[in-house]
């Protein structure tokens, strides 16, 4: 088991530490940096730790082209049929707006941080003095990109979504054969909505110690019950998509958590993670007044001395005090050697 951690700010990102929750905008601003600036607001309220955007214009990210390649497939429940191009410069965050949105984070104690598409967006990044990356799924395989963003010396987490085995195990020795070692690898399935059936948390443990990285969570799913029984198999970073309301619309609205359920997101992967505790099958010190109600062996009738011990005079009730119940059958038939009132509790002495 890895006992790996990162740090990152004043936070500890590992399994001794309460999961480190990061609030995805993504396109949820639709363009409007007021929008932006109140998510992330919205964000700080909810207990969250961290706010992260993505780094991209449409042409660091494909080209201007129409062809049947550069449109998402028809059957896609949200992006069907559209145009990669139109899509992500509807779904950008202008670069102008990385200080501003970055500034207003930073003021409420949140980290920010994004995911660069390309050299050009890690330069940006660097610039605002951001303290870890993220490598979005789909561009687990580009090693420039990779190589470049482990040089900064800065923590990088890696989403997994639509990679294999090899692809991830490619991605965690480029990284770390540029001297950076503090890697975090995220489960993801890389579907919008995601299917929960297809979440396949059991891997979560899987990575942890294939790779001996931090793991975590990219939950694509709707709602937070993937997300917190993930941190029930060891995910230790949680990532979700945010959004003010997701009746307002947006390209990524439709699995994004809207504030309230962000703040329950927060608190419960907490509990979750405080439930895990330690292995262990003694009772807790939480448990002594149960132990002290526990059944034990009561005298439950007036006996005198010489009386025989019988089912009448003597049950197994609460609390404890007296003999183990598993002594009755030694018991019974015995005399007592001294009276006894009802409600005493019965010892070796007394018979």
């Amino acid at each position: 088991m890895s006992d790996r951690s990162i740090h990152v700010g004043a936070h500890t990102v590992d399994a001794h530490h309460r999961p480190f929750v990061v609030a995805e905008m993504s396109g949820n601003h639709n363009g409007d940096l007021g929008r932006a600036l109140a998510i992330v607001d919205a964000v700080a309220e909810s207990g969250a730790q961290a706010l992260k955007l993505q780094t991209y214009r449409a042409d660091t990210i494909t080209i201007d082209a129409d062809g049947p390649a550069f449109r998402v497939s028809q059957g896609h429940e949200l992006w069907g049929g559209k145009n990669l191009y139109q899509l992500y410069e509807e779904a950008h965050t202008p670069w102008e707006w990385h200080a501003p949105i970055f500034e207003r984070a930073r003021e409420h104690g949140l980290v920010p941080f994004s995911s660069p598409f390309d050299g050009t967006a890690v330069d940006l990044l660097e610039g605002l003095d951001v303290e870890l990356y993220k490598i979005a799924s789909l561009e687990i395989g580009d090693l420039a990109l990779l190589r470049r963003v482990a040089r900064t010396g800065k923590p990088v987490v890696i989403s997994t979504g639509a990679a294999s085995v090899s692809d991830v195990d490619t991605a965690v020795r480029t990284i770390r054969a540029e001297g950076n070692d503090q890697v975090v690898v995220l489960a993801c399935t890389s579907s919008y909505p995601a299917s929960p059936t297809e979440s396949n948390l059991r891997s979560i443990p899987v990575i942890r110690d294939t790779f001996d990285v931090v793991v975590g969570l990219s939950d694509h799913t709707k709602g937070i019950g993937a997300a917190v029984a993930g941190v029930a198999l060891g995910a230790c970073l949680i990532e979700k998509h945010v959004t003010l309301a997701r009746d307002d619309g947006g390209v990524d609205s439709d699995f994004s958590l809207e504030p309230h359920e962000l703040a329950a997101l927060a608190t419960e992967t907490e509990v979750a993670w405080q439930a895990l505790g330690e292995v262990r099958l003694d009772p807790t010190a939480g448990e002594a007044e149960s132990r002290r109600l526990r059944r034990s062996l009561y005298v439950v009738a007036d006996v005198r001395a010489g009386d025989r011990v019988t089912e009448d005079n003597v049950r197994s009730i609460r609390p404890a005090g007296g003999l183990e119940p598993v002594h009755l059958d030694v018991v019974l038939g015995r005399t007592f050697r001294a009276d006894a009132a009802r409600g005493t509790a019965l010892t070796w002495d007394l018979v």
